[in-house]
Parts: C-alpha cells; sequence; structure tokens
C-alpha cells in the first residue's frame, strides 16, 4: 500500500456543520508511504474517528477514503484483516493491552501471529524504554506510561506500510517521548513506512513533513 487517501469525508455527525475548519474534513488529503504526519485536534473534532476510518471500524461518512486506487468500503472482512496484520498497524490511545499478561506476553502474542521480530530485539526494545526490569510483570500493575511503551513494542512486531499513533506520549516525560519517537521512526525508516502521529496535545518532537489540523 503506498497511499491512503481521503477525498471530501465527512463524518455524519459532523455534516450539519456550516463551517468545517479542517484540513482533512471535506478535503482532498493524501497521505503518503515513507512519510510523516502529525494530525493535531481539539477535543471533540473527529480524533478517534479519524484513526477508526482509517482501519475500518467505522463507515458512517459521506465521502471515499481510498487504499492506493481501492475504496475501502469495498473490502471484505479477509482484506481488513489483510490491511491490519501487513499494512496498517496501530498504537491505540486506550493501548487494549491484555492485563492479566506479562509485558513481555503481550508483545510475544502479536509477534507469534507474525514472526516479525526475535525475541533478542523485543528485549533490547524493553532495554531502551526503561522498562527492562517489567519484562515478567503484569501489565495490569504497570502505570499507563508504562504500558504505552508496551504498546508501542506491540505496534511494531508486524510488517507495516503505515503505521498509526493514536496519542503515543501523553503519560510520558520528554526523555522517554524522545526514546520512544527514536525507535518508532527507526523502525518505519527501516521498512519505508509512513507514520501518522494523532494528538490533541503532547506530540513527539520530529521532524514532519505535514502537519494537519483535524
Amino acid at each position: 500500500m503506498n497511499s491512503i487517501s481521503f477525498h471530501y469525508v465527512i463524518p455524519q455527525v459532523f455534516a450539519s456543520r456550516e463551517e468545517q475548519n479542517s484540513e482533512i474534513w471535506q478535503q482532498e488529503v493524501r497521505f503518503d508511504k515513507g512519510r510523516l504526519y502529525l494530525v493535531e485536534a481539539e477535543s471533540g473534532k473527529g480524533k478517534s474517528t479519524f484513526c477508526s476510518y482509517i482501519l475500518g471500524y467505522r463507515n458512517d461518512y459521506s465521502g471515499k477514503i481510498l487504499f492506493d486506487d481501492t475504496d475501502t468500503r469495498q473490502l471484505r472482512v479477509s482484506q481488513w484483516v489483510d490491511v491490519r496484520m501487513r499494512h496498517v498497524s496501530t498504537l491505540f490511545q486506550e493501548l487494549r493491552l491484555f492485563p492479566e499478561l506479562t509485558a513481555f506476553e503481550n508483545v510475544e502474542i502479536k509477534n507469534k501471529l507474525t514472526g516479525f521480530k526475535s525475541r533478542e530485539q523485543i528485549v533490547e526494545w524493553f532495554d531502551m524504554l526503561g522498562i527492562a526490569d517489567k519484562l515478567n510483570a503484569k501489565v495490569g500493575r504497570l502505570s499507563f506510561g508504562q504500558q504505552q511503551r508496551v504498546a508501542l513494542m506491540r505496534a511494531l512486531v508486524q510488517p507495516f506500510d503505515f503505521l498509526l499513533a493514536d496519542e503515543p506520549i501523553s503519560h510520558l516525560d520528554d526523555n522517554n517521548g524522545r526514546i520512544m519517537g527514536d525507535i518508532m521512526m527507526k523502525e518505519a525508516h527501516q521498512q519505508g513506512a509512513a507514520v501518522i502521529i494523532t494528538s490533541i496535545g503532547k506530540h513527539i518532537a520530529l521532524d514532519y513533513d505535514r502537519v494537519l489540523k483535524l
């Protein structure tokens, strides 16, 4: 997948608004592989909706969303599974970790499906992110910031053309946010992938190719 395009997309709930003041809703916007984007939004402007549309979790909109030249409304369930396993990886704002599993198990459970990274690479990430001592700790007992780092590793143990990171450092200090950004961008560069970061406030300080207001 080389591009994700929004063609005059507008959530149904926003359709009655006379002025959108958005660089995405009701606009022609294309996200290209290999580039870095920041999507900034105020609360209530549809940031989570934007992410859900890309992932195919919702389709309550008018307009078109294209993966290359394919209208995403035409994708079958099996095709969406392939998109989420091979083309679009996601770091969810709500993390979606398994609290009863250890930090390592939360990463490894996905890596077993993809076979994408070695155990040594995952353990190295834990060390780089400053949570090597939490490898065998239950995720439910970790702080939210520590859980964010686990969720990032889980997002990186698969091939992807686009990495969608929703509020990736909302609970991290600047140093840990920088480390997360370095790891995320190194992996994206190795895969020639695009990164789309969304935020309603604090965001990773990176050299963005384009900043868009939602």
